[in-house]
C-alpha cells in the first residue's frame, strides 16, 4: 500500500465516525452555511502573483514543518501579504490539521479558503461549507469518474469552487468535466515523493483553457513560477516554503514582492 491508500483507509473510518456524531442537518444549520462564498478561480484570473499559500503543520514526506505558528496569525499575515487564497489542511492524523483551523482562518481573514482534505464522501463537502470553506479539493487518484462528477456537482450547488488535482494523463482524462473550476497538477509523485516541475509542463498542453491551471508542490522559489507561467499556469500552491519560516505571512510578502519586482 502506498501512503495515499493508507490515508484513504483511515479517512473512511474518520468520516463514518463524524457522520454518526454530527448529522448533515446539523451542519446545514451552521451560521457559515449561508454565507456567500468567495471565488478562488476568479481571484487567480485577476492576479499577478497567483499565490495560494498554505497552513500546514506537518506532512508524511517532511514530518514536522512548523507546529508553532497559529492559524489566526498565519491567515492575517497571508492576507496582508496579498496572496490570492489560503489552503488549510484539515486532516489530523497525517498533517496535524483540523476543521477548527478552517474556522479560525475564516474568522481572521476574507481570503478565499480552500479546504485541503482527502474527500471521499459527499458529507465532507457539506462539512467544508459549514466550516467556512470557499473551495474544495478533489484528488483524481482516489476517486472514480462518477465520484468526481457527483462531488463536483454537489460543490457547485453549494456555490463552492472546485480544484481537481491530477498527477498524470490518465487521471486528467477521466476528470475533465464542466463542474470543475480549476485543474491542479501535483508535481509530487505520491508513491516516491519525488518532485518535478516537468509534470506541470507536460500536462499543461492537455488541460483545456476553460479551466484555471494550478501547479502544486515543489514551488519554493520565484524561478519556478516564472518557468511555469508560459505554460498557462495562473495559480501556484505553496505549501511548505512559507510555513517552514518563523513568520509565514512575512515570508509570503517578501516572496510576492520579489516575484513582482
Amino acid at each position: 500500500m502506498n501512503i495515499l491508500n493508507h490515508i484513504v483507509a483511515d479517512k473512511r473510518l474518520e468520516v463514518n465516525l463524524r457522520k454518526s456524531l454530527i448529522p448533515i442537518k446539523q451542519l446545514e444549520t451552521s451560521v457559515l452555511f449561508t454565507k456567500p462564498t468567495i471565488s478562488l478561480a476568479s481571484a487567480l484570473k485577476n492576479s499577478n502573483s497567483g499565490i495560494i499559500a498554505e497552513h500546514k503543520r506537518r506532512s508524511p514526506s517532511k514530518s514536522v514543518i512548523n507546529q508553532k505558528l497559529n492559524v489566526f496569525d498565519v491567515a492575517k499575515g497571508y492576507e496582508d501579504a496579498g496572496v490570492c487564497g489560503m489552503s488549510v489542511l484539515t486532516d489530523a492524523k497525517y498533517f496535524g490539521g483540523s476543521l477548527d483551523d478552517l474556522l479560525t482562518a475564516r474568522a481572521s481573514c476574507s481570503l478565499p479558503l480552500l479546504r485541503k482534505e482527502f474527500i471521499i464522501d459527499a458529507y465532507q463537502i457539506i462539512e467544508a461549507k459549514a466550516y467556512g470553506a470557499d473551495v474544495i479539493l478533489l484528488i483524481a487518484a482516489i476517486l472514480t469518474k462518477e465520484e468526481i462528477k457527483q462531488f463536483s456537482e454537489l460543490a457547485k450547488s453549494l456555490e463552492l469552487d472546485v480544484l481537481l488535482e491530477v498527477h498524470n494523463e490518465e487521471e486528467l482524462y477521466k476528470s475533465i468535466m464542466p463542474s470543475l473550476d480549476m485543474l491542479g497538477v501535483n508535481n509530487r509523485n505520491l508513491k516516491t515523493f519525488e518532485v518535478s516541475l516537468d509534470t506541470s509542463k507536460t500536462l499543461s498542453e492537455l488541460i483545456p483553457n476553460d479551466f484555471v491551471k494550478v501547479s502544486e508542490s515543489g514551488i519554493s522559489n520565484i524561478e519556478a513560477i516564472k518557468e511555469l507561467k508560459p505554460y498557462g499556469y495562473q495559480g501556484f500552491l505553496i505549501g511548505e516554503n512559507f510555513m517552514k519560516t518563523d513568520n509565514a505571512g512575512d515570508s509570503a510578502k517578501q516572496f510576492i514582492k520579489a516575484l513582482q519586482s
